[in-house]
């Protein structure tokens, strides 16, 4: 009886998850900036196509089957766990880049919704990216993008 009550209480093993691929990893997180504001705008579509693009240095087609995929990845995610997880595995340089791809993102339709915002913070903390550094991105970004 002990052994039955303990089995009911053990702690299931993990299923093995399979490492997402960088460029999946940010091209699904920059899909879910998109929308995390309740609306997706073309310029939003055009930065998350421009930034990936010239980042990985992708083809229009791969662009297009990234995005599709990302999409996919992103409405099965339950957090951001499995996108952050494959990117804290990048040379900090890369990490930094990819929260300036971010705010390139945040600021495509000129505002800065609180929800892109959080989003961003908690995508720089879980990979590991310094405050600093985030905030001087964010700077840097809305200088090139708000007149």
């Amino acid at each position: 009886m002990f052994s039955a009550i303990s089995r009911l209480f053990a702690s299931p093993k993990e299923a093995k998850q399979v490492p997402v691929d960088p460029k999946l990893a940010v091209a699904a997180l920059l899909v879910h900036l998109m929308g995390i504001d309740g609306e997706i705008t073309d310029e939003e579509n055009k930065t998350v196509s421009r930034v990936l693009k010239e980042h990985f240095d992708l083809s229009e087609t791969q662009i297009t089957e990234l995005l599709e995929i990302a999409c996919k990845k992103d409405a099965e995610a339950v957090d951001f766990y499995q996108f952050t997880s494959t990117i804290t595995q990048l040379e900090m340089e890369q990490r930094i880049e990819i929260i300036a791809m971010m705010w390139s993102v945040v600021y495509a339709d000129r505002e800065n919704h609180e929800l892109e915002d959080n989003m961003v913070w908690r995508v720089a903390e879980l990979i590991g990216v310094s405050a600093r550094d985030r905030t001087q991105l964010r700077a840097k970004i809305k200088r090139q993008n708000i007149p």
